[in-house]
C-alpha cells in the first residue's frame, strides 16, 4: 500500500511511528528527524505550530520504538535496513573465562560468612576481656572496682 493511494482520514488512523516507518520503507534511504516529521505533518495537513509542539515527543518515539535506529549525523533509518556486526576476539574471551575462574578460586578461599570458622571465637573472647560483669545487686554500692 503506497501512501499516496492513502486517504487523508486513513493517515489520520495511523500512528506517526507506523507513518515513519512507511516513509522510510517508500523512500528506502534514511532520513533526518527534521525531514521525515516535515512528511508526517505534511500528510497530516499539521502547521507549523503543531510540528514545532510534537518534534520532542517524536524524537523520543522513534528512541524507543525498536522498528527505527539512529544513525550518525542525526540520520534515521529503519533497523531492518541495518545489519549488526558482531565481532568475538578468541583471546579476549579466554582472558576473561580465565579471570574469571580466578575470582571464583579466591572467593572459595575467601568465605568470610563460614558458620564453621573459629576466627570468630577468638575475636570475640579479646573484645570481652576487658568487660566487667556487674550484678544488679551491687550495683548501688560504691565499691566498683
Amino acid at each position: 500500500m503506497k501512501m499516496k493511494d492513502l486517504t487523508e482520514e486513513e493517515l489520520e488512523n495511523f500512528s506517526y511511528d507506523d507513518l515513519a516507518y512507511m516513509i522510510l520503507k517508500e523512500e528506502g534511504h534514511k532520513m533526518k528527524i527534521h525531514d521525515l516529521f516535515t512528511r508526517i505533518c505534511e500528510l497530516l495537513n499539521l502547521n507549523e505550530k503543531a510540528f514545532e509542539d510534537k518534534i520532542a515527543d517524536f524524537f523520543q518515539l522513534l528512541s524507543t520504538e525498536k522498528r527505527f535506529v539512529m544513525l550518525e549525523d542525526g540520520y534515521w533509518d529503519l533497523k531492518e535496513n541495518h545489519s549488526q556486526k558482531v565481532i568475538i576476539d578468541e583471546d579476549e574471551d579466554e582472558d576473561v573465562f580465565i579471570e574469571n575462574n580466578e575470582e571464583e578460586e579466591e572467593e572459595e578461599q575467601e568465605d568470610i560468612f563460614d558458620d564453621n570458622a573459629n576466627d570468630d571465637d577468638d575475636i570475640m573472647e579479646d573484645d570481652l576481656k576487658d568487660l566487667a560483669v556487674i550484678d544488679p545487686d551491687d550495683e548501688d554500692s560504691d565499691n566498683l572496682e
